[in-house]
């Protein structure tokens, strides 16, 4: 007899979710790890759940919302938010790993060409934003773009240009919130790679 008053593809939902989670939170402390080494603080080292807890939900809710690929995704997405915060650097010894992995994560979806098409494709757009402004944006976020691309690419391409705007959207609000507050002047330098990342959410949450 079934349990009461839950559905059985509820209670496996839960678990693959609580998974996915724990994922996350295991990654964490790799992430606070990475990001320590790069910054050189041994600060980050100190016990501090938050890096963990946010590893674990957005994790559990890209899993939940886009599929379990995303996890791999999000936690790598996190790692490279946090360290380019920290130090404005986005490393290859991350990001470039991070390809191979991610194709490998998506291969069973089915959606590897059109993941591998718009990698290219949002590449190629930020190489020539950058070759147009290389003071105003750095090659790692070139770098991070294809990857980025891949992963919105392959839920659909109005999650591609959905992640792109936002991303976009978060870096010049940033940018206007510091010139507004005196804190920064035009020519100002500051990690538009985490705002790059952070327009992955909105897409990756809707599960678009």
């Amino acid at each position: 007899m079934a349990g009461r008053g839950r559905p059985a593809g509820a209670v496996s939902v839960g678990r693959v979710v609580a998974l996915m989670a724990l994922a996350g939170l295991v990654c964490g402390d790799r992430i606070r790890a990475l990001a320590a080494s790069y910054s050189g603080e041994p600060a980050l080292a100190r016990p501090w759940p938050a890096l963990e807890l946010v590893s674990a939900a957005v994790a559990a809710l890209a899993g939940w919302r886009a599929g379990p690929p995303y996890v791999c995704f999000a936690v790598i997405a996190v790692a490279l938010a946090v360290i380019d915060w920290r130090t404005s650097t986005l490393p290859d010894a991350i990001t470039l790993p991070a390809y191979p992995i991610m194709a490998v994560a998506l291969l069973p979806t089915g959606e590897l060409p059109r993941a591998l098409a718009g990698g290219a494709a949002l590449t190629a757009v930020y190489a020539l934003l950058w070759l147009a402004r290389p003071e105003a944006m750095g090659l790692g976020d070139v770098k991070i773009a294809g990857l980025i691309g891949m992963a919105t690419a392959a839920l659909s391409w109005q999650a591609l240009v959905v992640a792109a705007f936002c991303g976009q959207l978060l870096g010049a609000l940033y940018a206007l919130c510091l010139l507004a507050t005196g804190r920064a002047t035009r020519h100002t330098e500051f990690p538009f790679g985490t705002f790059m990342l952070l327009g992955t959410l909105p897409t990756l949450c809707l599960g678009w």
